[in-house]
């Protein structure tokens, strides 16, 4: 999975027409950083490939969506693919990917106690979201309001700033995302 999501970081940036410089400037990731991921040296965090999909207008689901195999309409759960944050430990399952010609996706995430996770820009201006918390605690900032989420909570949210998801020390989180 990491060989193909080099791959596709790297078509992306070309197809564009920019240097890792270039490409570092914009989306404020460190060009050794770019190189590295290109190469497959590293394996990317959530937060890296956030800024990159903000830089690129897509959502991380699209990107992962580009490295996976082609649309099926019927996902059997262990078919679903599952990607985890070396950084973080944050995992989370496509449990329905996009596909072209379907607007909607769902995930299925997981937070270990005490971690935080933030995205400094959205990766596409007024993307919807449905959070369903189904165990656990999570704290979801969206620019300036915080909510604090409990299980059976839904989170209905437009991004238009910074968001951040965050569990509290001693509780995980596992939850849901429709994106829309």
């Amino acid at each position: 999975m990491d060989q193909r999501i080099a791959q596709r970081l790297r078509a992306l940036r070309i197809e564009r027409g920019w240097a890792l410089d270039e490409l570092a400037r914009r989306s404020d990731v460190s060009r050794a950083t770019l190189s590295r991921l290109e190469n497959a040296e590293v394996s990317p965090t959530a937060s890296v490939l956030g800024k990159l999909c903000a830089t690129y207008g897509m959502t991380m689901s699209r990107l992962m969506h580009m490295v996976e195999d082609s649309f099926a309409p019927l996902l059997r759960r262990d078919t679903q693919p599952v990607w985890t944050d070396p950084e973080t430990g944050f995992r989370r399952r496509s449990v329905s990917a996009p596909a072209q010609s379907l607007a909607g996706e769902v995930l299925e995430c997981e937070l270990e106690p005490g971690t935080r996770i933030t995205y400094e820009h959205p990766p596409r201006q007024g993307l919807e979201h449905h959070l369903i918390l189904t165990a656990g605690q999570l704290r979801v900032s969206i620019g300036d309001q915080t909510h604090e989420l409990l299980p059976g909570d839904c989170l209905r949210y437009q991004l238009f700033d910074a968001s951040s998801f965050e569990t509290p020390e001693h509780c995980a989180a596992k939850y849901i995302l429709l994106i829309v």
